[in-house]
């Protein structure tokens, strides 16, 4: 049997370019029960299709390569309606991946995916998280190169936490662990990444009541100008006008509708592109970040 050839990998921050990330096409989620999945309405699935393309269009047209976590080009037949939020049931380092394990139920079937998609790439899997461990990638994100904030709360848990040390530690990057609040209890959605979108090295949007006292902190002390979102978007945008995907520095993929928020980012010197997400995004508890899994940032 050949080997499989590994294709260009890296992830150490939030900022870099992004070159190339891993999607997986609308399947279940098309007619997915919102109610079983937690969704905040049924989903018009013609809107939301076209609505994934508009983002997928826009990634493309930034010079980012879509790799598709399915290897054919058909749209998945099975019941995994959040996998298309590819973010969260992996991460990548600069060494290679980690299969996490979500801690949402309907959503630990995921890891299987990412799996097989890391073994067909080629890229090496560092270590994978395991029951009783839940680690979800919206509860991750790079401080610095050597530094990645965890968020402990309902999608990830202290044994998930352990279990990521002892994979980075070795390899050189540090756990800032962080504490999230109950906020709509353990049925909803809420991440680390929630509260916060980083968009440059020196510069993310937050949501001001609900970022942790200490991230905030240490923050400021390494010199990030942080910009609070209007609460009353975060309230009407179920949050998702704070998840603002970073395809460069200083330069982002928002979902439109949410002036004050874009304003915001404009007069920090972001350059913003916006998509149609009414039914993509704000129902599904899913933003542009959470669409993406970045393969490489360069």
């Amino acid at each position: 049997m050949t080997a499989p050839t590994a294709h260009p990998f890296g992830v150490t921050s939030m900022h870099r370019n992004l070159r190339r990330v891993a999607m997986r096409r609308p399947g279940a989620i098309l007619t997915a029960d919102h109610r079983r999945w937690h969704y905040g309405k049924p989903i018009d699935a013609d809107a939301l299709a076209t609505q994934y393309q508009a983002f997928v269009d826009l990634l493309i047209g930034d010079g980012c390569e879509v790799v598709w976590l399915d290897d054919d080009q058909t749209p998945p037949d099975d019941d995994l309606a959040d996998s298309v939020f590819t973010y969260d049931p992996s991460f990548v380092v600069g060494e290679g991946a980690i299969v996490l394990r979500p801690g949402k139920e309907l959503r630990v079937g995921e890891a299987a995916l990412h799996r097989r998609f890391y073994h067909r790439l080629g890229i090496p899997i560092l270590g994978e998280i395991e029951a009783p461990g839940m680690v979800e990638g919206g509860d991750l994100f790079w401080i610095d190169d050597t530094t990645l904030a965890a968020g402990r709360g309902f999608r990830t848990n202290q044994h998930g936490i352990d279990q990521l040390a002892d994979i980075l530690t070795p390899l050189g990057v540090q756990l800032f662990v962080l504490d999230l609040p109950y906020f709509h209890g353990p049925d909803a959605c809420l991440h680390l990444l929630s509260v916060i979108s980083p968009l440059d090295a020196d510069l993310a949007l937050i949501h001001a009541p609900m970022v942790p006292t200490a991230l905030y902190q240490r923050l400021v002390d390494d010199g990030y100008q942080l910009l609070p979102a209007p609460p009353a978007e975060f309230e009407a945008s179920s949050g998702l006008n704070l998840n603002v995907l970073a395809t460069g520095p200083r330069r982002c993929i928002a979902v439109e509708g949410f002036p004050g928020t874009l304003e915001l980012l404009r007069s920090a010197g972001c350059d913003v592109r916006t998509f149609a997400a009414d039914e993509l995004c704000i129902p599904c508890e899913g933003g542009p970040t959470c669409l993406t899994r970045p393969l490489l940032r360069a």
